[in-house]
């Protein structure tokens, strides 16, 4: 069975008629077809986020799109210090040490 996907209007849609209308989250559950526990997983997304609640499929949130990118310059970095250091590392080939 493969898991079902919604719409970003069907979601506010459906946190509208929690929070505006008053439904109780079991009933309206019932009434669009859903599971209680995504419905009220919906609301407090939209609660605690409205403006960036459901971005939607390959979409991030702005928070999300900065630790990605910060993630990418760490990389970046990372890769910088390693050949840095091999550079600065003597090359000592042929060279026999006497005691």
């Amino acid at each position: 069975m493969q898991r079902r996907r919604f719409s970003r209007e069907f979601t506010l849609e459906a946190v509208r008629l929690v929070k505006d209308r008053g439904v109780a989250v079991a009933q309206a559950a019932r009434d669009l077809d859903v599971h209680e526990n995504v419905l009220g997983k919906w609301v407090r997304e939209a609660k605690a986020d409205p403006q960036h609640a459901f971005p939607g499929q390959g979409q991030m949130k702005p928070e999300q799109l900065e630790i990605d990118r910060l993630r990418r310059e760490v990389a970046k970095l990372k890769a910088e210090r390693d050949i840095l250091e091999r550079m600065a590392r003597p090359v000592w080939k042929g060279v026999v040490w006497l005691a």
